[in-house]
Formats: structure tokens, C-alpha cells, sequence
């Protein structure tokens, strides 16, 4: 295995499953956790993200097969293409990427799933495919409040590596996400909220 990139919860290394190249998440241990805290923590949330992953694809939104779990490990599909975050500024086709990211999302969040983590550094395009990678922040809600925030995050995310094009990509983010969310007006409405609250903090 070749380690390609260490963060601060787990280190990922590309490899091969059964001959198709593969992509290795393990997570890392924390030393200022009780140990058995520890060991429970890992477990809980490198199953949790491996059934995230499952639980979207069968909702037809694009991410990497899991091909393996263990305790702290999932052996995943490698997605070869580019993250979003580095090639969307250039693209002449930004703002109907960024719609098709909203109806992504909305998929989502209709079917209780919460990323926790929606930036485009979490996206990869492959040809004309979007998929989403990184659901370690995951979990499943139906919570307007866990909707918004989700959305909010990903606001923020346009703001500070997108910021050229913010309002353009905004409006056409909302515009996918309307086309899937069954509760769009109420989760806006709380996505405003939120907004709010921080400029005032």
C-alpha cells in the first residue's frame, strides 16, 4: 500500500482489492482518548461512514463502492478523476455542475442522510460524473435543523474558495436542490436562519 494523504482522522493509502485499484481508510488513533473510548469511537464511525456510502449509492447518488470493512479500515473504489474544489472556477459549465450538486444534495436529505462535510473538495468529477466522497462526519437525520446546517456549511464552503461566482453558484445550488428536497421552503427558511445567527454572534 502507498500512503497518499494523512489527515487528522484517519490516513488513506491507494491499493489494489481483487485486481481493481482501491482506496484504503484507515482511522488513526487518538492519544488523549481513554482507549477503550478510543477503540469504540473508530469502530462506530468507520461503520457508520461505510454504511453512509452504501446507503446513498442505493439512493443513486454517485460514491465509491465499499469493497471491505474492518474495525477501523474500509477498503473502498478509487474514484480517478478531479476534486471540484480545484477545476469548478474554470469550468464554463460551473453553475449547471453546481445545480446538479444541489439536486445531489437533496437526494440526500430527502432520504435522511446527512454528509456533514459538503465542501467541493468533497466531490470529485469524473467525465460528466459528480460523486461524494468523505461521509466521516456523516449520519442519518430528518432534522430540518441537521438539513440546514449541512447546506449552510456548504455556503460557507462557496464563500471561501468560490467567492468570484458566489451568488451565481448559490442561486443555482438551490435551484438543483429544490428539484429533490421534499421539505426545500422549510429547510431554507432555517438555512437563513442560521446565516443569521452567525453574523450577529
Amino acid at each position: 500500500m502507498k500512503m497518499i494523504h494523512r489527515g487528522a482522522e484517519a490516513v488513506l493509502y491507494r491499493s489494489k482489492w481483487q485486481g481493481l485499484e482501491s482506496l484504503v481508510k484507515k482511522r488513526v488513533k487518538k492519544g488523549y482518548r481513554i482507549k477503550e473510548l478510543d477503540v469504540k469511537l473508530r469502530k462506530e464511525r468507520t461503520k457508520k461512514e461505510a454504511s453512509l456510502l452504501s446507503d446513498a449509492r442505493r439512493i443513486g447518488v454517485l460514491t465509491p463502492k465499499v469493497f471491505s470493512i474492518s474495525d477501523f479500515i474500509i477498503e473502498m473504489e478509487m474514484i480517478e478523476g478531479e476534486k471540484l474544489k480545484d477545476v469548478l472556477n474554470d469550468l464554463p459549465e460551473k453553475y449547471e455542475i453546481i445545480e446538479r450538486v444541489g439536486e445531489i444534495v437533496g437526494k440526500l436529505h430527502s432520504s435522511g442522510i446527512i454528509h456533514g462535510d459538503i465542501t467541493t473538495s468533497n466531490m470529485i468529477l469524473r467525465g460528466d460524473d459528480i460523486y461524494l466522497i468523505d461521509f466521516g462526519l456523516g449520519f442519518h437525520s430528518r432534522s430540518v435543523e441537521d438539513r440546514a446546517v449541512d447546506i449552510h456549511l456548504f455556503h460557507r464552503a462557496l464563500e471561501s474558495t468560490h467567492f468570484k461566482y458566489l451568488n451565481q453558484l448559490w442561486k443555482s445550488f438551490l435551484r438543483g436542490y429544490r428539484k429533490t428536497c421534499e421539505d426545500y421552503e422549510e429547510v431554507i427558511s432555517r438555512v437563513n436562519i442560521i446565516r443569521k445567527r452567525g453574523r450577529y454572534a
